[in-house]
């Protein structure tokens, strides 16, 4: 097995405000574009499953089939575990993984699946190279990403502009790709991926509880979480910006008229036969 090669920082960390934002995901909200490729028996892995709502999505959907869900982080797998023990799964299990170097046989599963992890890695083409070498010929990898300069709001709001600028700066220094959405395909092409479908979803805020909970979850993260601290460690604002930015968040979700929308690129990858 290839020797693991990661050499970015999570920008986000396992913060209280990141994973309200990681529970709400499942895979209706989040890989839509997989599901109709589904069939009962199939064998998944969820690469990045953090508290692993998706994966339990994913294996209420095979039941006949297993998803493991890899993480880096072995603390928030207890998690995983709980939210698949909670739902009475028994085709669910849990390991810790470096999506550049997992440790599997070639050709072990059905399908890789990856949501919100390679705008997060340092070599994602890499990761993309061991996602098609640990699936079946005819099988498919899935890869979803947010593109945060693609992100867009109403009203105009120089403080938000000011957050997403120091959030893709952040981002880049810690060695991921913030914009990774429009990539995948790119990226796909250059892991030897010949076969791909690209496309594209999103997530749009716009009720007031929208509004409330993704302005609130924002201004939480931009004040106490691991993003928080490497943003001022790393020089690029201080205290005084991050609430700043934190206040923005707040006053974009107590509009009336606020509307947020997040575009992620998508690509299925189909292993040759």
């Amino acid at each position: 097995m290839p020797e693991p090669r990661e050499t970015a920082v999570y920008t986000h960390g396992h913060h209280e405000s990141v994973l309200r934002s990681h529970t709400w995901r499942t895979a209706a909200n989040s890989a839509a574009y997989l599901l109709p490729s589904l069939k009962p028996h199939m064998k998944i892995l969820d690469i990045g499953c953090g508290p692993g709502t998706i994966t339990a999505d994913l294996a209420e959907l095979v039941p006949d089939g297993q998803v493991t869900g890899v993480d880096r982080v072995p603390e928030i797998l207890g998690q995983a575990r709980a939210t698949a023990a909670g739902r009475g799964l028994a085709n669910v299990d849990f390991a810790v993984a470096d999506v550049h170097a997992l440790d599997y046989q070639d050709d072990t599963f059905c399908v890789v699946h990856a949501h919100q992890v390679l705008q997060h890695v340092g070599d994602p083409v890499r990761a993309l190279r061991e996602m098609r070498r640990v699936v079946r010929p005819g099988g498919l990898v899935a890869v979803r990403d947010a593109d945060y300069e693609a992100m867009t709001w109403y009203p105009a709001s120089e403080g938000l502009d000011a957050w997403l600028d120091l959030y893709r700066r952040v981002a880049r220094a810690n060695g991921g790709e913030p914009d990774a959405g429009r990539r995948l395909k790119a990226w796909a092409l250059r892991a030897g991926f010949t076969d791909i479908t690209a496309t594209s979803g999103t997530w749009t805020f716009a009720t007031p509880q929208e509004r409330a909970w993704w302005s609130g979850l924002w201004a939480d993260r931009t004040l106490a979480s691991t993003y928080a601290d490497r943003a001022v460690e790393g020089g690029h604002t201080d205290g005084a910006g991050l609430r700043r930015a934190a206040a923005a968040w707040r006053e974009w979700g107590a509009r009336d008229d606020g509307w947020f929308s997040v575009l992620h690129g998508e690509v299925l990858c189909r292993k040759e036969a």
